[in-house]
């Protein structure tokens, strides 16, 4: 009530309200916080651009901790490149099992099909329809094909007292088919609703997908989603694309990847405009990605790499085992925050949260990090590659990698296995060793060049 909304406005403006659960209404304008702290946001792709616009200026300092199982394109890009942490939960519930999802076209054989089969063991059903002036007629049709089902139908135009009962209603089990529009996309846990069928799923969007999807298989039971679709040949391209990854990541706990591959067909948008996706290609997003993650480094005061990377190339498979990670996912990710680690301290991070996830490193791993962290030492001294060729490990040189050209040719003398291939090489013939003991003595050899002291002394530069 209007007296109730008062007095709980009063509250958060002088802080006798600690913690503050709301809808889209905390962002209205007179909402005024006495010193707001946190912000949480549950379903954070149901939020606008305006409203988070609107967070952003509740004050300029409050963390924010925004959770969602399909991260809208933008969002999931300024994750990814560093704008925003990212944290992953995809373990399920115990005894759950992944939904079952068929695409079919639309037949009133087949739809009847399938709410017989949930009938018979005692279940409900969502049927989704996005379109208010024709639901009650597809509701007609299915009470039509399954008379002895109770059908109720819901959609937001309804009146609040009415739409409660017809609520209510099913999540009691008065009805058996609940036809509905998208209201039902978030916020309902009925475990024995464990069918769905998407009536012109082609029309929604990939994360709407996986969120009305998620309505059902709540409980130990197997649950059946049903997207139905027009002929094949009439579908957009990008329909057939989203309709297959929606099909093929029907696993549980597999959002992310889902928000991967809207990613892939969205384009991540414009991180300052109202766009929420837009064609990566158009906009050159490597450079773009790069120096958007050069500012983030900096702002956070972190050092960022913005020449060469050093290439190490010890001639064997060095990744990570699929029965240490087993998700491919999240060995791509492993692989990345290996390769774009730019310090020693940022390698071990790394480290203790493959621990913490995984257990104990096996020895593959232990030797990617090991040439992770040679590569660091090479880049530190500009040294930009180390090869393996043959029996002998090539070391390439830059033009500023500091040498003292004075001891060099005491050290050839006195170092057998060591020799200078202009116009650039330093070569090493080690024999033929196991991949750690040539990390070893690859890294061996930087602690041994004769360096300046100083780059900027200028002289003694290997050319």
């Amino acid at each position: 009530t209007p007296a109730e909304t008062r007095a709980t406005l009063k509250a958060i403006k002088d802080g006798t309200a600690d913690i503050v659960i709301g809808t889209h209404r905390l962002l209205a304008k007179d909402v005024q916080f006495k010193n707001l702290g946190l912000l949480i946001i549950d379903e954070e792709q149901r939020f606008g651009v305006g409203q988070k616009e609107r967070l952003k200026h509740l004050k300029r300092s409050v963390d924010v901790l925004s959770m969602t199982a399909t991260p809208i394109p933008r969002t999931l890009q300024m994750s990814l490149l560093g704008v925003r942490d990212l944290s992953i939960i995809e373990t399920p519930p115990r005894d759950r099992y992944a939904i079952a999802t068929h695409i079919v076209p639309y037949d009133h054989e087949i739809l009847a099909h399938a709410i017989h089969e949930e009938l018979s063991r005692g279940g409900q059903i969502f049927v989704v329809h996005n379109r208010i002036e024709s639901i009650y007629r597809l509701a007609k049709t299915m009470q039509d094909l399954v008379p002895e089902a109770e059908f109720r139908v819901a959609h937001g135009q309804l009146p609040k007292v009415e739409l409660e009962t017809v609520m209510l209603d099913f999540v009691e089990g008065r009805a058996d088919v609940l036809v509905t529009t998208t209201i039902i996309e978030n916020g309902l846990d009925i475990p024995m609703a464990n069918t769905i069928i998407i009536n012109r799923a082609d029309g929604f969007g990939l994360a709407q997908l996986y969120q009305l999807r998620g309505r059902v298989g709540r409980s130990t039971r197997r649950a059946y989603a049903y997207l139905v679709v027009p002929p094949v040949d009439t579908l957009t391209p990008i329909a057939k694309q989203r309709l297959r990854a929606i099909q093929e990541f029907s696993d549980l706990g597999s959002g992310f990847r889902l928000a991967a591959m809207d990613l892939e067909i969205r384009g991540a948008g414009s991180l300052l405009g109202e766009r929420q996706h837009g064609q990566i290609a158009a906009v050159g997003f490597e450079m773009y990605a790069r120096l958007l993650e050069e500012a983030v480094h900096e702002l956070k005061g972190e050092e960022f790499r913005t020449g060469p990377r050093a290439q190490v190339s010890l001639g064997v498979d060095l990744q990570v085992p699929v029965d240490y990670v087993e998700d491919p996912l999240q060995r791509l990710m492993v692989s990345k925050r290996l390769a774009s680690a730019n310090t020693i301290a940022q390698l071990e991070a790394l480290q203790n949260e493959l621990r913490d996830r995984y257990g104990p490193l096996p020895a593959a791993v232990d030797e990617l990090f090991a040439v992770a962290t040679l590569r660091q030492a090479a880049e530190s001294i500009g040294v930009l590659g180390i090869e393996r060729q043959g029996d002998r490990l090539a070391f390439r040189l830059g033009e500023r990698t500091p040498i003292r050209t004075h001891e060099l040719a005491t050290m050839l003398g006195e170092r057998p296995e060591w020799s200078l291939t202009p116009p650039d090489r330093w070569m090493v013939t080690p024999g033929e060793r196991p991949v750690a003991e040539l990390i070893s003595c690859a890294r061996d050899v930087l602690d041994a060049l004769p360096l300046e002291a100083d780059d900027s002394a200028g002289g003694g530069m290997l050319v």
